[in-house]
């Protein structure tokens, strides 16, 4: 099959508002959350990189290693996620076939899941809702063609990050403002979407102290 880019995508412009203090910062596995985010990104195989930076920029510049990732600034962060799409959606390679959307306040993706997603998208009969059953990708590279516009992740507990938004979606994409206008776009039956089914809960993503708390908890539960 021939090779196809992938961008990934990690959002992090988010004010923290609800926990008071930049959450892409909190410390995790002897670094930050961020930098837990992004190690993840490295690991997927992505040929391109983005982190979209809003609130606490200059701060993360200054604490988080952001090597390999190219920043894209969005000055309407308070604007909601949607905005931070939109302005990553104008940096992405040419030649890239889709981007995958990470949360940079959710650690707890595995890059594997990430790879069999893609697979899933892009595999040829990948078309509509229904799940398919998928193999892991083995090694970094993905070598898939295009498929299917969106994809995204059923685990036990419902459907999360990350998602895979092929080039057809880019359009749409770059539209979007507002907090939930990613999952609006989602549900608006104007795209075929195929789900991966992934054994486990939706993985933490960081909004108040009881999360990050709940973060620390599942990793200490899991062990070294």
């Amino acid at each position: 099959m021939p090779e196809v880019r992938v961008t990934g995508v990690v959002l992090a412009a988010g004010g923290s508002a609800r926990l008071g203090a930049p959450k892409q910062l909190l410390p995790y596995r002897g670094a930050t959350l961020l930098a837990a985010t992004l190690d993840v990104a490295r690991r997927c195989g992505f040929a391109q990189i983005l982190v979209a930076l809003g609130g606490a920029a200059d701060e993360i510049h200054a604490r988080v290693d952001l090597t390999g990732a190219q920043v894209v600034r969005n000055p309407d962060f308070g604007d909601g996620c949607g905005s931070s799409i939109s302005s990553a959606i104008a940096a992405v390679d040419p030649d890239s076939a889709g981007v995958v959307l990470l949360l940079g306040d959710q650690p707890g993706v595995e890059p594997f899941v990430v790879r069999r997603l893609v697979h899933a998208a892009t595999a040829p009969g990948s078309g509509g809702t229904q799940p398919i059953p998928v193999a892991p990708v083995p090694g970094a590279a993905v070598r898939v063609p295009t498929g299917t516009p969106i994809g995204v992740c059923r685990y036990d507990d419902g459907l999360g990050h990350p998602f895979w938004f092929g080039r057809r979606t880019f359009g749409a994409l770059a539209a979007l403002h507002g907090d939930k206008a990613v999952w609006k776009l989602l549900h608006s039956g104007r795209y075929d979407v195929v789900e991966l089914p992934v054994t486990g809960p939706v993985p933490i993503d960081v909004d108040t102290l009881d999360d990050y708390r709940a973060l620390l908890a599942a990793d200490a539960a899991s062990g070294p």
